[in-house]
């Protein structure tokens, strides 16, 4: 996106701060051949004039979010699809469907179509309500009103009315900043590429020239761009002025650019538009949302196979046993008709109706609030985790930096002791020189410090990029603030948040940063006098040489300074020799500190006049240029005097260090991915204690080819349990050629920081892990380029910050802080998967055990394909005789939410997948197969004459036994289960008066029926009680201790 900054105009009404942020579901197909007609076709540069949408060459996509999976016309075909796609729910509809076959009925229609029919109304009413809410959430962000500039002056316009060639004006929040450098504006560009460093951006010269905004409808010009692509860090084009006299061609870069979902910092933008929609930067490095289906339900998917092969094997042993005879295929469907409950219908309904409680008691936690549930699908997922990957910046860190120390090599000062340098400074520029008499010797070595402390605090304040601006506050307005250096008006600008931080220090310590444009620099003394400095050469920061410096004249005395700031590592070699550099840096960054040397060099006129001469010269040469320049510049980086180090801190989230204390004993291995620069990385995940005190660190070298990337790995593989950091660059070199390797080797780091990744790195490192490990992975940012990891992790959690919503609304959970990501781990990821397994494997076993006495029951009576229940019996034992008691298992704890905080080493259980596993499923399978035996058997056994009495007493006991057996399976009760105990007793005996179809109403009243259903219902569950009270006493689970 281009931008140009113009005039200032007039105030007007506010839009919003950040141009269109796009993020679209790109379709993975198109939708018909000519897919030119959706703006599907392939890429290609293009030619937009200024103004004119309708003077195009192509057909270019609308500028709107879809992030919605259906339509009006799709939603329930797409919808039914989705459900019978799986063969769980499609083997349910054959069922029902073969109930029209009159040699397959075995009962009434509703039996087998009320439970269906049940399961896809929760199903579809579900879908419907998610796909309101993205509706909503779709339709609020293509609502938002920009201000464009028209032949009818500037109109509002809709982000979805926006089209390649409209002028567009985007300005800062509240204001419009006049900077001290014309014609440009800051940009924050942290929801792109993760950098927190405000970029600076330049307009086209020749639209500067022009009177108002306006006349840039009225010239004839185009912009010739690049094709669509994924990098954010380039761009090529030309803008193109026809009507001039000559005609104007300028180049365009990416400093000319304004990305979609970067934010205007200062300054009014006037940008037209080049790309939209899925053409755009940050969409195309955001990949397609996958459907995510949980792990738990693959396993649950996997156990009702076995089910359903159990359920065959039945059906097949009892037409071998009937030894073949007659019509036995129609036999084999009959059985399967009659055993189908071994395959339970109402477990996808229980398991859904769970994830909707385990949903809301997320969101209603008092202790998490703010947090919101997007996927209601994967709540078990979160207590399942082996691998946390968290952006850097606004998740771990607050992006806001402080000042922490000064050291001098003799003395240093911390924030307790600032008022000393303010001190020190306030001397320095009211104390009166005596010349006539001797000072003591400890005013001499006292003003020595005073001079060191002012040296440095002068150094510290000129050394920058720093620009101060003035805004309008309301009492006083902005040209006259600008003119008197209001301090209330006064905000500071850097390409860095640590330069910033460095001049509010000096600010706050009497040396105060007041005005400076690109030849000059303004420094405000304790006492109220300016000092003025020209600005003479300035060399930037960059991530080669990993220093800055200026050379700067002092006006009232003529004096000129080479100032230079930078990493310890380079530095060390540029300063005079001392003893203290190496060891006082090491002391700092282990206090997570990030430390710049700060030294100067005094020149003279001479002096200076020949490296000026050297180095107009090195910046004329056409070949080698930057090495050249780099020489004539290190020719002056030579014993330098060493003034002082500082020590600034990007402040963390609250509580973030005991939030990864415990994902660290919980058995979480955690991953830092962020697109800042490697010093920064690894001192916030020093500071974070990602890295712990005595770990070792591999910083992993700068590699470029498949050579230097195998020497590199064979040193890595030599070291033992350290921490691994490494650039984006390297990384993509290690993947591409030694993948499996390195992958193998970082999984066994305790921790993993990767700097400079973009986008589509992080989601491939996701992606990685994945497939290597087999492990769960879930993935914490904030923002815009955190989306693809968000999407590709099997859990995805968004944190609400600065950086705005794109993360969170993209992602499966979204929290407001980082420090919710513990409890929601430890207490509610933990929580539901226990439940959530408790509630599969109790749904399963209340299936096995009917289907159970209804195998007994065919054996016994010479295998007929009878069934043993019918009508509302079959129907109520899994509905309302049941269902409460065995749902309000959803609300079992095992321990309390203080205890799972307390100790995180109870989810490292949970790792393993014990609660559900084939053992834990072969033993209810077990029980279920006793139990369902001895009911049946036992009613057969002590059943008097009539049939009817089998159907009663078995009945009645097998609904007993499903109660106490939730009594039993319960580990902390709830008011709730003993409501849905008693509601479900109370259910069945009142049901009992309308059931005289299928029970003999007055033999349930006798006192022979009362102790048949005692004696059976005691030997079904009486040896499942001493087994349990055993086990608690000889091995009790590792929770049980804590409780007890």
């Amino acid at each position: 996106m281009l931008n140009k900054r113009g005039p200032r105009q007039e105030p007007r009404e506010t839009p919003p701060p950040t141009f269109p942020t796009v993020r679209i579901k790109r379709p993975k197909q198109p939708c018909c051949p000519w897919s030119r007609c959706c703006g599907m076709g392939d890429f290609r540069p293009r030619t937009v004039w200024l103004g004119h949408p309708e003077k195009r060459d192509q057909r270019y996509p609308r500028n709107v979010i879809n992030n919605q999976k259906y339509n009006f016309f799709t939603f329930l075909p797409a919808v039914l699809f989705n459900q019978f796609k799986y063969f769980f729910n499609l083997y349910f509809l054959l069922l029902a469907c073969s109930q029209f076959v009159n040699e397959l009925r075995l009962g009434a229609l509703y039996t087998y179509w009320v439970p269906l029919g049940l399961v896809l109304i929760i199903t579809i009413m579900r879908e419907a309500i998610e796909e309101i809410r993205c509706y909503i959430r779709d339709k609020e962000m293509n609502s938002q009103i920009y201000s464009k500039l028209s032949t009818r002056g500037t109109v509002k316009v809709k982000s979805s009315g926006i089209q390649v060639g409209d002028l567009i004006i985007v300005e800062k929040v509240l204001t419009a900043l006049v900077l001290s450098f014309p014609g440009s504006c800051f940009l924050r560009t942290d929801q792109l590429d993760g950098e927190t460093d405000w970029k600076l951006r330049l307009p086209v010269a020749c639209t500067q020239r022009l009177p108002t905004a306006a006349d840039l409808l009225q010239i004839r010009s185009y912009v010739y761009a690049e094709e669509p692509n994924i990098d954010i860090h380039n761009f090529i084009g030309t803008f193109t002025r026809e009507d001039g006299d000559p005609p104007v061609n300028e180049s365009l870069s990416i400093e000319n650019t304004l990305w979609a979902s970067t934010v205007v910092a200062s300054g009014t933008v006037v940008g037209v538009v080049i790309y939209t929609g899925k053409e755009l930067r940050s969409v195309m490095n955001t990949s397609n949302p996958r459907h995510k289906v949980g792990l738990f339900d693959l396993e649950v998917n996997c156990l009702t196979k076995i089910l359903f092969g159990a359920l065959v094997v039945v059906s097949l042993v009892m037409v071998a046993l009937q030894h073949f005879a007659g019509r036995w295929y129609l036999q084999i469907f009959r059985f399967l008709l009659l055993f189908s409950h071994i395959v339970p219908i109402s477990l996808r309904v229980n398991l859904d109706m769970g994830k909707m409680v385990f949903s809301w008691m997320i969101k209603k936690d008092s202790k998490i609030p703010g947090t919101v549930v997007r996927a209601s699908t994967i709540p078990e997922q979160l207590g399942r985790i082996s691998y946390l990957l968290t952006d850097k910046t606004g998740t771990l860190t607050q992006n806001e930096m402080v000042f922490r120390r000064l050291h001098l090599g003799t003395v240093a000062y911390g924030m307790d002791s600032m008022d000393e340098v303010q001190s020190h400074v306030f001397s320095a520029y009211t104390q009166v020189k005596k010349t006539t008499s001797r000072a003591p010797a400890t005013t001499k070595v006292r003003k020595t410090i005073s001079s060191r402390v002012h040296e440095a605090v002068k150094a510290i304040a000129l050394v920058h990029n720093v620009t101060p601006v003035y805004e309008s506050n309301g009492v006083t307005d902005q040209a006259e603030a600008e003119q008197h250096y209001e301090d209330t008006c006064r905000v500071y600008q850097a390409s860095s948040p640590d330069e910033v931080s460095l001049v509010q220090w000096t600010e706050s310590v009497g040396l105060t940063l007041v005005g400076r444009d690109q030849s000059s620099m303004q420094l405000r003394t304790p006492t109220g006098q300016i000092l003025n400095f020209t600005i003479l050469q300035i060399f930037p920061f960059t991530y080669e040489s990993k220093r800055m410096g200026i050379i700067v004249r002092d006006e009232s005395t003529g004096e000129i300074t080479f100032y230079m700031k930078g990493a310890d590592v380079v530095m060390a070699g540029i300063v005079q020799y001392n003893d203290w550099l190496e060891e006082e840096c090491g002391n700092m960054a282990r206090e997570g500190l990030r430390v710049l040397v700060v030294s100067k060099k005094s020149l003279t006129e001479e002096h200076y006049q020949d490296f000026e001469a050297r180095y107009v010269q090195a910046k004329l040469s056409v070949h080698d240029r930057s090495l050249k320049v780099a020489t004539v510049i290190e020719s002056l980086e030579m014993e330098m005097e060493l003034l002082c180090l500082t020590g600034v801190e990007d402040q963390l989230q609250a509580d973030v260090r005991p939030t990864l204390e415990i994902l660290r004993n919980a058995g979480i291995k955690v991953w830092m991915l962020t697109g800042d620069k490697l010093e920064t990385a690894t001192c916030t995940a020093k500071n974070a204690h990602l890295i712990t005190r005595n770990q070792d660190i591999h910083i992993f070298r700068p590699v470029t080819t498949r050579g230097e990337a195998h020497l590199e790995l064979n040193a890595f593989r030599r070291k033992h349990d350290c921490a691994l950091v490494i650039s984006g660059d390297s990384l993509e070199v290690c993947l591409k050629y030694y993948e499996y390797e390195f992958m193998e080797l970082a999984c066994q780091c305790p921790a993993v920081v990767c700097c400079r990744c973009t986008p589509t790195q992080k989601a491939q490192i996701v992606r990685l892990l994945q497939e290597r490990t087999g492990k769960l992975t879930c993935a914490v940012g904030d923002g815009g380029n955190d989306v693809s990891m968000i999407q590709e992790a099997d859990c995805g959690v968004g944190v609400e910050g600065k950086e705005g919503k794109q993360a969170s609304l993209a992602a499966d959970f979204s929290v407001t802080q980082f420090k919710h990501l513990g409890r929601l781990l430890m207490v509610h990821g933990r929580n539901s998967y226990k439940r959530s397994a408790a509630l599969s494997q109790f749904v399963i076993h209340r299936s096995l055990c009917i289907s159970t006495m209804q195998a007994v029951f065919s054996s016994v009576f010479y295998f007929a394909s009878v069934p043993l229940y019918q009508g509302f019996l079959i129907i109520g034992y899994s509905t309302i005789y049941t269902m409460f008691p065995v749902f309000s298992l959803v609300l079992d704890k095992d321990v309390k939410s203080e205890v799972a905080m307390l100790y995180p080493e109870l989810y490292k259980d949970l790792l393993k997948g014990r609660p559900l596993s084939y053992k834990t499923f072969l033993i209810w399978v077990l029980i279920s197969i006793y139990q369902g035996s001895i009911i049946m058997y036992g009613a057969l056994l002590l059943f008097e004459s009539e049939f009817v009495h089998i159907v009663a007493i078995s009945f009645t006991s097998l609904i007993l036994t499903e109660l106490l057996m939730v009594a039993l399976t319960i580990q902390t009760w709830h008011w709730l289960m003993i409501v849905g105990e008693l509601l479900s007793l109370a259910c069945y005996v009142a049901s009992l008066v309308f059931l005289h179809e299928f029970i003999d109403v007055y033999f349930i009243t006798t006192v022979s029926f009362l102790w048949k259903v005692t004696v059976i219902t005691l030997v079904s569950c009486l040896p499942l009680y001493i087994l349990k009270y055993l086990r608690r006493r000889f091995s009790p689970p590792s929770y049980s201790k804590l409780t007890s």
